[in-house]
């Protein structure tokens, strides 16, 4: 083969070797699957390119959702310079001469659509540095992050871009994206409708990771062979669920099993609780977790949620995984199906209000005690009433400091156990009311 015959044959080659995400990559906004309300012929972005006005903009959400795709395809479409970096290799150094290139190209009357790739990465300086070439119209910034930009981008950096969410592909869209790829392989994907249906699970909401997976399969099957899905588990390596522990699918999780437990739905709580499981969280944190809910939801609606949760903690830590699983969803169903009241949660937070704005008040000089004579002749402990010694062992004193006065702050309400503690301070203030307290 001469040399020039080989040069003309390798563009075909490589591309025959190009991985199937990249050979189905859409060509056009009309293609992008998955995010019609972004994409689709009434969404965001269909709808800024029909107005001819591009604002800068971040692109959050999970792997696989066509962030970088459709960042490219919002330049081809407007007529923008694309450039792109990534926050992982890029330095100022790297920043500096994208903005100069930026410069140049907008002093020939052509703007620049810059795209950022994991832009959370960058520091607090480094974010900033984007400010004065959004605001002057050097570039349009369209970042990307899989974190949540409220904690990870600067405030400055937020309120010049447009947040656009990018949600994790659903199991339509993903079979579309499968159907796409035995289109463009001319063979049908070598798998029963089970297997099929567990591989779109396996790939969770991504759409890179299903065809990777439609790849490892096509790579591993004989010819007229096909899977079923004990068959495919064999062939293909179980995708991890989409979570980091220092960050989103962590936060959002524990908050999901919070409200569910503070919802009284054990079903959902319990769903929860097994999706941090399998994702590998630390049992012991969600037994701390667990104990929180007790004292935040439960409380002394049903004091005994906080001890079968510090129980379910410590069997835990007795028996190790998976054993000692159960003990915490046991506790998990226990706080679920438990009467709730915030009303201590409530009490707490309305007491330290009250102590950081009034002071250091001293307390009321009877219920102090009087170890000298000097205190005593100031008054300490005069007219100090034992309540052991008073009618119903309750004397009705008021304790709050004299500046103060008295205050309430918890106010249980008619559910479980804190009924009958509703009764005794109703009974109480009446005592109070009759002796002449306040």
């Amino acid at each position: 083969m001469s040399e020039d015959l080989f040069r003309k044959s390798l563009p075909e080659a490589v591309a025959s070797k190009r991985p199937l995400a990249d050979r189905l990559r859409p060509t056009s906004l009309a293609e992008v699957t998955g995010q019609p309300h972004l994409t689709g012929e009434d969404g965001v972005l269909r709808r800024m390119i029909a107005s001819g006005s591009l604002g800068s903009m971040i692109f959050w959400g999970p792997p696989g959702t066509g962030k970088t795709t459709v960042a490219r395809l919002l330049s081809g479409e407007t007529g923008l310079a694309f450039e792109q970096i990534s926050a992982i290799f890029s330095g100022v150094a790297d920043l500096k001469k994208v903005f100069d290139a930026a410069r140049l190209r907008r002093m020939d009357g052509r703007q620049t659509l810059l795209f950022v790739d994991e832009i959370h990465r960058f520091n607090r300086a480094q974010q900033d540095s984007f400010l004065p070439v959004m605001e002057d119209g050097t570039v349009i910034l369209v970042g990307a992050t899989t974190e949540n930009p409220s904690f990870e981008l600067n405030a400055a950096l937020l309120s010049r871009a447009r947040v656009l969410t990018f949600r994790a592909h659903d199991e339509e869209s993903l079979a579309e994206l499968l159907s796409r790829a035995e289109t463009v392989e001319g063979k049908p994907l070598p798998l029963d409708e089970e297997a099929r249906a567990a591989l779109v699970r396996m790939a969770d909401g991504d759409g890179r990771a299903v065809l990777t997976l439609a790849e490892e399969v096509w790579r591993a099957a004989r010819e007229g062979e096909r899977f079923d899905t004990e068959g495919l588990s064999r062939i293909v390596q179980r995708r991890a669920p989409v979570y980091d522990k220092a960050q989103d699918g962590h936060y959002n999780l524990i908050s999901a099993l919070h409200k569910s437990v503070r919802g009284s739905d054990p079903d959902a709580a319990l769903y929860y609780l097994a999706r941090m499981f399998d994702a590998g969280e630390d049992p012991l944190y969600i037994g701390r977790r667990l104990v929180r809910m007790a004292v935040e939801d439960i409380g002394l609606a049903d004091p005994q949620a906080l001890v079968i949760c510090n129980a379910a903690k410590d069997a835990y830590d007795y028996l190790g995984s998976p054993e000692g699983e159960l003990a915490l969803a046991q506790a998990c169903v226990y706080l679920a199906t438990a009467p709730k009241s915030n009303a201590v949660y409530v009490a707490f937070k309305a007491a330290m209000r009250t102590a950081k704005e009034n002071g250091s008040l001293l307390p009321p000089k009877r219920i102090l005690n009087a170890p000298t004579k000097l205190m005593k002749g100031e008054g300490y402990g005069d007219g100090y009433r034992y309540d052991h010694d008073e009618p119903d062992a309750f004397s009705g004193q008021d304790y709050f400091p004299d500046k103060l006065g008295r205050q309430v702050f918890y106010d249980p309400p008619e559910r479980g156990f804190e009924r009958e503690i509703r009764k005794r301070l109703d009974w109480w203030a009446k005592l109070r009311r009759e002796r002449g307290g306040a």
